[in-house]
């Protein structure tokens, strides 16, 4: 796509966005820094930005070959893809298959322990709240979706799971549990947006349990960029 690539717009902890000659597109550059605990925690992952970017897309066009329309439109390098531009929908929606991270804690339910059904939870995106946990009620309350734009969400996270649980466990992946963020082209369509990677997944290796995501950081576990990689190497041969 013949775009000329203009001044920064956004930055945040782990990608900058950039105008583009196309109002309708954006150019996103994903950089290696990462952040733990509401961004207590903050450091690097080698290459993290490359495996982050590629795996994103890969995945992103999979989905749209599934029927979920996304915002990837072209990889431009290793760091650097082209989007369509989205006013992102401030819900943030966390799909579980397994126990694991703040749900063990709260619920008092051991990690590891796999759901009968996959959990969809909310939270309303604002960092200086701290991304609290909501339902639909507050989302309509306060005016943060339409019930339109929740039943399209929910619909299409929980068939992103059934897709994203099989290309997974194709490459021996157990997917425990993701984030997906969402946005509203001008025409007001919903999409798939942000992006799908070790960074917003948890990925457990499905015959040993091992850690393949961003808890090796979190938790001062060590192997973080290794890890990164071998969910690349699986993913993306």
């Amino acid at each position: 796509m013949n775009v000329t690539v203009k001044e920064q717009m956004y930055e945040g902890k782990a990608k900058q966005v950039f105008a583009t000659s196309d109002p309708e597109i954006v150019m996103v550059h994903y950089k290696d820094d990462a952040t733990a605990g509401d961004g207590e925690k903050k450091g690097t992952i080698r290459d993290k930005g490359i495996v982050n970017n590629k795996l994103s897309n890969a995945l992103m066009q999979k989905l749209e070959k599934e029927g979920i329309p996304t915002h990837y439109v072209e990889e431009l390098n290793d760091r650097d893809t082209l989007v369509k531009k989205v006013s992102i929908v401030p819900l943030e929606v966390i799909i579980r298959n397994v126990a694991a991270g703040h749900f063990s804690l709260r619920m008092g339910v051991a990690e590891g322990t796999t759901f009968k059904t996959p959990i969809l939870e909310f939270s309303y995106k604002d960092d200086s709240l701290h991304d609290p946990f909501i339902n639909h009620y507050y989302a309509l309350a306060l005016e943060l979706a339409t019930q339109e734009e929740i039943d399209t969400i929910t619909a299409y996270s929980f068939k992103i799971n059934e897709i994203l649980k099989k290309i997974m466990l194709d490459a021996n992946i157990k997917l425990v549990d993701f984030k997906l963020e969402f946005g509203r082209l001008s025409d007001g369509t919903i999409i798939l947006a942000d992006e799908i990677s070790p960074d917003t997944c948890r990925f457990w290796d499905a015959t040993t349990g091992a850690h393949l995501d961003k808890d090796l950081f979190r938790r001062n576990m060590g192997g973080e960029a290794d890890a990164y990689q071998e969910v690349m190497k699986r993913l993306l041969g």
